[in-house]
């Protein structure tokens, strides 16, 4: 029975070679270096084929079960756990938590393609979009990135929240970050508060052109004559700490904190199911102990440049007030003071000399308490409930007479002037509008001409006499004729 050998080229360009040797146009150190193989090794290929023809340049491996696969039943278990607690979990992720949480090694890849022979897995072809490539900040602290993602972090077993990140751009690193309820400014100043007062000042935050950060109007006029660009409270207070704010034109710009939100909406989201975490306070505890300290050690990188560019906050710094609301308002005539309908009463014992339409500037910080600043010296004062409203005067208080029932008619009657007036003008316009809409022209109105001389001309016109604009002509009839005048002779 014939027999049929499936040989790979490599395989049948080592024949030939090995052939040529055995026929004795090549020498065993010729054939080495033409395959790339020892001399013994060339003396073994040539005896082989001697013994067993063709097949002896097969490798003796074809058709064995490798000697690294899998145990027989581990890949089906892992599956099976992956069907079963971890449905939603990716490839990479779900591999790490059955080597981490039920002992089991294999491949990530391997993983992946069972996964996906069994349905628990969609491949997905992610689409290739060409970006400008920004190189890395060299020193940690140099260039922070901050942003807050709004997600169901605890799924359905609490509410929404917002998680704001304070991510390095040199080394990828998570510094900082919290769960809070939502993104405002008082959250903002307070996350960076706890920043700050861990890590130190860097040189600059990257944020995006949210209202917190930037002013998204044009500048008042005030602000125009004073060449001074509106600020908001957090950019305020970063100006006077030092700090620059950096707002990104799109979010590709700041695609590191981008681009880590979608790893936290699916690792984080999933540690915090299995750790059984369902609320904010228990949810940033567990980033700082645990999750920070695993991404960082996983995903982190070394900075170009191991100096920490962090500064630390100065004596001078008074970080309770800087980190605050601030408004600017004016002392009235009663030296009080009015914000959000709360009222301050200044004190007549003052460190420094304030008078009516002095400006003041109120802080409103993050403990609660309010502060009243002027001339850089901190004002005594004390809150005041709101003022009662003023008694009405006697006029007020007077009965009113009702206009209607006492004939007083606040518009004018239908036979006033100006109504005859108005009606004659609406009336030739809408009789305008009619003939433009039929095509006709209407007939122009008689002209009337004013002779002075009218009085002194008889009453009756002659017919001939008409110009034409009258359309019904009275036809008069003639004047008698004039008697013959009678002399009358007075007889002396």
């Amino acid at each position: 029975m014939e027999e049929r050998l499936t040989m790979t080229t490599r395989e049948l360009d080592r024949l030939k070679v090995i052939h040529q040797v055995l026929q004795h146009k090549l020498t065993w150190p010729q054939a080495a270096l033409q395959l790339a193989r020892s001399v013994r090794q060339i003396g073994r290929l040539c005896a082989r084929v001697r013994t067993e023809g063709h097949k002896g340049v097969i490798h003796r491996l074809r058709g064995q079960p490798s000697n690294h696969q899998l145990p027989a039943g581990r890949l089906a278990k892992a599956l099976e756990l992956i069907r079963s607690r971890y449905p939603d979990f990716g490839p990479t992720f779900a591999n790490e938590k059955l080597r981490e949480r039920h002992h089991l090694v294999l491949s990530s890849w391997t993983l992946r393609q069972g996964m996906i022979q069994a349905g628990l897995w969609k491949p997905r072809r992610q689409q290739v979009i060409h970006r400008a490539w920004r190189p890395r900040r060299a020193c940690v602290g140099e260039l922070v990135q901050l942003d807050g993602s709004d997600h169901a972090w605890f799924e359905a077993r609490a509410p929404r929240c917002v998680l704001v990140l304070y991510i390095d751009d040199a080394t990828s690193r998570l510094l900082d970050g919290a769960f809070v309820a939502v993104e405002d400014t008082v959250t903002l100043l307070r996350t960076t508060q706890t920043y700050l007062t861990r890590s130190g000042r860097p040189v600059a935050f990257y944020v995006d052109k949210d209202s917190i950060y930037k002013v998204n109007r044009q500048a008042s006029i005030e602000e125009q004559l004073q060449d001074s660009a509106p600020l908001t409270q957090f950019t305020r207070a970063m100006r006077e700490l030092g700090v620059e704010v950096i707002c990104a034109h799109s979010p590709q710009a700041k695609g590191r904190v981008e681009r880590s939100f979608d790893t936290h909406q699916d690792r984080l989201v999933k540690e915090l199911r299995l750790a059984r975490i369902s609320d904010k306070e228990s949810a940033t505890r567990f980033l700082h102990a645990r999750y920070f300290p695993a991404h960082n050690r996983r995903f982190a990188i070394e900075p170009a440049n191991a100096t920490d560019a962090h500064r630390p906050l100065l004596p001078t710094q008074d970080l309770a007030a800087i980190l605050s609301v601030q408004t600017p308002r004016t002392v009235e005539r009663d030296f009080t003071l009015r914000l959000q309908n709360r009222f301050f009463q200044l004190l007549p014992d003052q460190p420094v000399r304030v008078r009516p339409k002095d400006p003041v500037l109120i802080e409103q910080r993050l403990d609660g308490t309010t502060h009243l600043r002027a001339k850089g010296r901190y004002l005594s004062f004390t809150p005041i409930a709101k003022p009662a409203p003023r008694p009405p005067s006697v006029a007020a208080l007077a009965p009113r007479r009702d206009r209607r029932r006492h004939g007083w008619v606040t518009r004018p009657a239908p036979t006033h002037p100006w109504k005859r007036a108005w009606s004659e003008r609406r009336r030739r316009r809408l009789v305008g509008t009619a003939h433009a809409r039929t095509g006709e022209t209407p007939m122009p109105p008689p002209v009337v001409l004013v002779d002075p001389g009218a009085s002194q001309r008889p009453t009756h016109r002659d017919p001939s006499a008409s110009n034409g604009r009258c359309p019904h002509v009275v036809r008069c009839p003639p004047f008698p004729p004039r008697p013959p005048s009678i002399t009358t002779t007075t007889t002396p």
